[in-house]
């Protein structure tokens, strides 16, 4: 189905900057409310080693250029159902992409590869292939906890790492070699949303239940700062492993203690564990979920997640429609199964684009050049012009002007660390059919 999503609060600004969240409407509501500020809190970036853009190319540009990058995404794994939507992003724009090789010289080559998860570790086996190809960047993993796990291979190979869908804020600090970058905004703007939004519905108490990687911890840490400094309290907080099937504990320990409100920060582990809370007795108009799991869950009983909200970072569909439309038709025509989501496929669809247009810009296909050129072609250096397209931001390139792209999923403007320098967070409610609309308040 196609994600609605009810805009709560808007953009962020990393650097030196603090966070602030703007309140805004959106989608077809009556109006949103705007969620609490949280201006004492500092961004990490300050933290984080300084890449400095190239300002010139390293190679001819508009010369030919045969570009071939990796993907690692979830074809196994937890985080499976993310893995259609995915791929197919990085097919359309290289398929757009090589519709105008012979205008601007460069040819792209894809080759894909498995991510899994940390528990059956797919990541293992396909890294090491994926690297013997020779390609100048991987596209992986979704997961943060499993880009982590192969992080410095990549980059101690001089291969760029870009992640469609990696929010843990260890990515901001890590010493990457300036190799490392995302089109997805980090679990700061994500936990402060959702912690102040379950402040802002009237909510005193919260328990969370916890997947044990840096995606689940980081976001539950980014949560609970912005719940607790709204006035509310953290009751319980337990944690599972992925790849455990079994949650009776965790929920036994949060229900303990009686929370007017319980957030579930997981995977597909989900489907198991979220029945398992409700049949207990916990309230579904109570529940909060968030990106990692907010899916449509139509195999459960009917109803049984009727009221539960949740929070995802990305674009509107009305902001999107065309390009669903154009992802659509080319699922369609080149006879792969027909898409059910559309999660982060934006994402992936603009890193593809954007490691092209470096590529493009630098003149090589050389990482270190592709990734001197990243910040620039995304915004990140002033003096660009604004573009939406591939094929237009490179015809500024050729024509020796400096190419600005603005996303299908954000504008994205990458910093000095790879990070994206704004997002936009959305609310949703489920319905009795199990799946979700935007948030009506």
């Amino acid at each position: 189905m196609v994600r609605s999503r009810k805009l709560i609060g808007a953009f962020v600004l990393t650097g030196v900057a603090a966070l602030t969240l703007a309140g805004c409407a959106g989608g077809s509501g009556s109006g949103s409310s705007a969620a609490p500020s949280d201006e004492s809190e500092e961004s990490p970036v300050a933290e984080a080693p300084v890449c400095e853009p190239a300002t010139e190319p390293v190679g001819e540009v508009g010369g030919d250029l045969s570009l071939k990058i990796g993907t690692a995404l979830p074809v196994t794994g937890t985080l499976a159902f993310l893995g259609p939507p995915e791929i197919e992003g990085v097919n359309y724009a290289t398929s757009l992409i090589n519709e105008y090789t012979e205008t601007s010289g460069l040819s792209l080559d894809v080759v894909h590869g498995d991510s899994g998860d940390t528990d059956n570790k797919a990541y293992e086996t396909e890294i090491p292939r994926l690297l013997s190809e020779d390609v100048s960047a991987i596209v992986g993993a979704a997961s943060s906890g499993t880009s982590l796990q192969f992080i410095d291979q990549v980059v101690g190979e001089g291969v760029i790492q870009f992640s469609p869908a990696n929010t843990s804020d260890a990515f901001t600090t890590y010493d990457d070699d300036c190799l490392y970058f995302r089109t997805a905004p980090s679990d700061v703007l994500q936990g402060a949303v959702h912690g102040n939004f379950i402040a802002s519905e009237g909510y005193q108490t919260l328990g969370l239940i916890v997947l044990n990687d840096a995606y689940g911890t980081g976001l539950a840490k980014y949560i609970t700062e912005a719940f607790e400094g709204a006035g509310g309290e953290v009751v319980a907080a337990p944690t599972f492993n992925t790849g455990d099937t079994s949650f009776d504990a965790q929920i036994s320990e949060v229900l303990a203690q009686d929370p007017e409100a319980i957030t579930v920060i997981s995977f597909d582990e989900a489907e198991t564990l979220l029945p398992s809370l409700i049949e207990k007795g916990f309230d579904p108009a109570d529940l909060f979920l968030v990106d990692g799991n907010m899916a449509a869950y139509t195999d459960l009983e009917p109803g049984l997640l009727e009221g539960a909200r949740g929070t995802y970072p990305g674009p509107t569909p009305d902001d999107v429609q065309a390009f669903i439309d154009g992802l659509n038709g080319f699922v369609e025509e080149s006879g792969t199964d027909a898409l059910k989501d559309y999660t982060y496929a934006p994402e992936s669809f603009d890193a593809v684009n954007l490691i092209a247009l470096a590529a493009l810009a630098s003149g090589s296909t050389d990482p270190e050049a592709i990734s001197g050129k990243l910040q620039e072609v995304s915004g990140g250096v002033d003096g660009g012009e604004k573009c939406t397209t591939f094929a237009d931001c490179a015809d500024i390139i050729l024509g020796g002007g400096q190419a600005d792209y603005d996303g299908v999923s954000s504008p994205v403007t990458f910093d000095e660390v790879g990070d994206p320098t704004e997002g936009m967070i959305n609310i949703y409610q489920y319905g009795a059919d199990n799946t979700y609309a935007p948030y009506e308040g």
